[in-house]
């Protein structure tokens, strides 16, 4: 049982975590650089672990349950709680759209048929999926995230004896944060991490074990992703960077990368889709059918508007997204850590420590990025 519930905890964060993320690194690493992409997959990367095992101490400082508005308005106050919400709506309503968006094209590419069609296909059956609860979602992600690595793993492999090593050189300085909010928005799964807590149990000293794995499997994940598709196609990378496999696999096996792609955004719809539906409806009460309601179809309705009006594009959708909800959510995070540690009102399974050299140093490093938006 143990065993179980820890596999179960660390699925729920990579199946959060690697999402349409994924697919948009390969874009914005080609035209980065390799070697300016793979600073921002690693330094991020170490980044969020740090921040995840924060709030993972946090949530086990803590009785009761909750999602993060919850703990901010305990540790930072109501203006905490505020700024949380805004900052998971943007996130998630964000992150939604563009996992729609993305499974459309998938699912075009499989079927032959219209993207839309597809997108309503897609958010019809997961918002589904999302409405059952809880135990549908732990099934599916434990089933989904072995697959979503062998096929990475498969196109890694399928890639290597055409990787172009001229394309894996590139290094360029004043690009070096132009893919960062692409790559913070793929790490973006901290909503997973009540999530672990309540899948535990009793469990609940395999917490930081479960948040280490859950959050260093991304990071291989990614690299080995961006190594195999740039390192094919370098500039010619396209956009969703699963749908323009055909140089890697060949047209015959194609679909695995559209199969790829519609694996992990469905993965990731579930997890940040059930954790918006339960802070609407643990932290601030809504009904049931309700939080489920707001939680999907007031992004599907702005999926309906940006699709039809063409408003922004898959990337530029991850990239503000990453840098608006990621930068703030990370600053809240470190504030909540500190204030934990003093307002805790249980002894947690695991402790890291933070002083206030630390909190400055990854407040500052948000803040650098998120400047990045508006230069």
């Amino acid at each position: 049982m143990r065993k179980k519930r820890v596999f179960e905890a660390i699925s729920t964060l990579v199946g959060c975590v690697i999402g349409a993320g994924i697919l948009g690194i390969p874009y914005v690493i080609s035209q980065a650089g390799f070697i300016t992409g793979l600073i921002n997959i690693l330094g991020l990367g170490i980044i969020i672990l740090l921040i995840n095992l924060y709030l993972g101490e946090i949530t086990l400082r803590t009785k009761g349950k909750h999602q993060l508005t919850g703990y901010a308005e305990k540790y930072t106050g109501r203006i905490g709680k505020y700024f949380m919400f805004v900052c998971m709506i943007i996130g998630i309503y964000g992150a939604i759209i563009a996992y729609t968006i993305g499974a459309g094209d998938a699912l075009a590419s499989m079927l032959g048929w219209d993207p839309l069609i597809c997108s309503v296909i897609f958010f019809g059956v997961v918002s589904w999926l999302i409405y059952i609860g809880l135990g549908a979602i732990e099934k599916s992600e434990a089933f989904v995230i072995p697959i979503v690595i062998i096929l990475v793993l498969l196109i890694f492999f399928m890639a290597l004896p055409r990787i172009n090593m001229i394309n894996l050189s590139g290094f360029s300085f004043p690009k070096l944060l132009a893919p960062y909010g692409v790559v913070l928005f793929a790490y973006l799964g901290a909503v997973a991490i009540p999530e672990m807590r309540e899948e535990l149990g009793r469990y609940k000293k395999e917490m930081k074990r479960a948040v280490i794995i859950g959050s260093t499997i991304p990071i291989i994940i990614y690299i080995l992703f961006a190594i195999a598709v740039v390192g094919v196609m370098g500039v010619s990378t396209q956009e969703i960077g699963a749908l323009g496999l055909t140089a890697i696999l060949g047209e015959k096996m194609a679909f695995i990368g559209a199969l790829f792609a519609l694996f992990t955004l469905t993965t990731s719809f579930l997890a940040i889709g059930l954790a918006l539906k339960e802070l609407f409806w643990y932290d601030y009460g809504l009904r049931k059918n309700t939080s489920w309601l707001l939680a999907c179809f007031i992004p599907f309705l702005l999926f309906l508007v940006i699709k039809l009006g063409r408003v922004a594009g898959f990337t530029t959708i991850l990239n503000i997204t990453g840098i608006v909800s990621g930068a703030l959510i990370g600053i809240l995070v470190v504030l909540m850590a500190i204030s934990a540690k003093k307002k805790g009102e249980r002894k947690p399974e695991y402790s890291i420590y933070i002083n206030k050299f630390i909190a400055v140093l990854l407040i500052v490093l948000f803040i650098i990025g998120a400047i990045n938006l508006l230069v």
